[in-house]
């Protein structure tokens, strides 16, 4: 995997780098599968209790997550690119259907590639400028992202 192809930069972007001992194919099922994104994808105490997705581009990817005594939070964003067990990248600047968004926050870049008999993951999420990034680092993007993925992980291996 060519990571230098994305031009990630790093006073706007920030990226999860790791080796996982699943196969890009599991992988990218968890990923992909409304019904298995609502079982790993949000570090508790919070939940994700419904997804969306409409997996092609100007398709929906959509998440309502909350915590146990709060209020639910929709996030909606528009699937940009897909290639089964490769790459997946969504953005919440469209809407469905390429639809400019009101708010838009950020654009998620996940890759995939085959390591041994696992998987190199890589998620990169960039922002428009770096005061967004900070934002989302200091909200704990590599703390998240990263039980997220070992949650991932641990549902991916009963798949």
């Amino acid at each position: 995997m060519n990571l230098d192809a994305y031009n990630i930069d790093p006073k706007l972007d920030l990226v999860l780098d790791r080796v996982v001992d699943v196969p890009p194919d599991r992988v990218w099922r968890a990923w992909t599968r409304p019904e298995q994104v609502v079982k790993w994808f949000t570090p508790p105490p919070w939940k994700t209790t419904h997804c969306e997705i409409d997996l092609h581009p100007g398709g929906k990817f959509l998440t309502v997550m909350g915590p146990p005594d709060g209020e639910a939070v929709t996030n909606v964003g528009c699937i940009l690119e897909v290639v089964p067990n490769e790459r997946l990248v969504w953005t919440d600047a469209m809407l469905p259907g390429f639809r400019p968004a009101p708010s838009p926050f950020f654009t998620a870049i996940l890759l995939l590639e085959a390591h041994g008999a696992g998987t190199r993951y890589v998620a990169i999420a960039r922002h428009a400028d770096d005061a967004t990034r900070a934002k989302h680092e200091e909200m704990g993007f590599h703390h998240g992202w990263g039980i997220a993925l070992d949650q991932l992980v641990a549902h991916a291996k009963s798949l």
